[in-house]
């Protein structure tokens, strides 16, 4: 895949691997800048539904904008390849970070504080991350804190297929329910983010 065009992206290192797919530093010749893509795993992207329901994740997500959210640019896919187009994000994981030893608490609080502060933005708009964890922020050389992947590995999973926007993975049941939609079961609400937050982050300042 290095040193490969995807439509207008020169692929030129690979930065990461999950189980949504692998990670690459790329340059929009377009655009002329550098970007993240995200290219699904072949076999994912033969199933119509996890597909269409991913599309669905990755629209309402791009339409999140805050300093302290990683942004989604598009969904694109080309020559038979499914990929996201991210923002790429500089620096080292909080996962990273933490593995080298203690956070001071001033550092700490500083993280926490960009954290919720992503987290209250999305949920403003109705969308949680559901998988908030030290690996998915990322924290730059001069102190920004990027929350990542918001909603999207939970998007990816083999979940009950959905029908409609409503059934979102990444909205809240309040906002599902705002348009007048309800579903059974529940679960689903604000608090799940901020109480992964501050787990994640009381471990940081140990």
């Amino acid at each position: 895949m290095v040193g490969t065009t995807i439509s207008h992206y020169k692929v030129l290192e690979k930065i990461g691997q999950g189980g949504m797919g692998e990670v690459y530093r790329a340059e929009d010749t377009s655009l002329k800048r550098e970007v993240a893509i995200k290219v699904l795993p072949e076999p994912s992207t033969k199933d119509p539904q996890r597909l269409a329901r991913f599309e669905r994740e990755a629209q309402l997500l791009a339409q999140l904008n805050h300093p302290n959210i990683a942004g989604s640019h598009s969904f694109e896919h080309s020559d038979g390849i499914h990929f996201l187009i991210l923002e790429l994000v500089e620096g080292e994981t909080l996962a990273e970070r933490v593995a080298k030893g203690p956070v001071p608490v001033e550092e700490a609080l500083e993280v926490c504080r960009q954290i919720a502060e992503g987290v209250e933005a999305a949920q403003e708009k109705g969308v949680i991350h559901r998988d908030l964890k030290p690996a998915n922020v990322k924290v730059a050389p001069e102190g920004k804190v990027k929350i990542l992947d918001f909603g999207l590995a939970k998007a990816f999973e083999g979940e009950t297929p959905v029908t409609d926007i409503s059934q979102s993975p990444t909205l809240t049941e309040e906002m599902s329910r705002a348009g007048g939609l309800s579903r059974a079961g529940g679960g689903r609400t604000g608090w799940t983010d901020f109480w992964t937050c501050s787990l994640s982050n009381s471990k940081t300042a140990q």
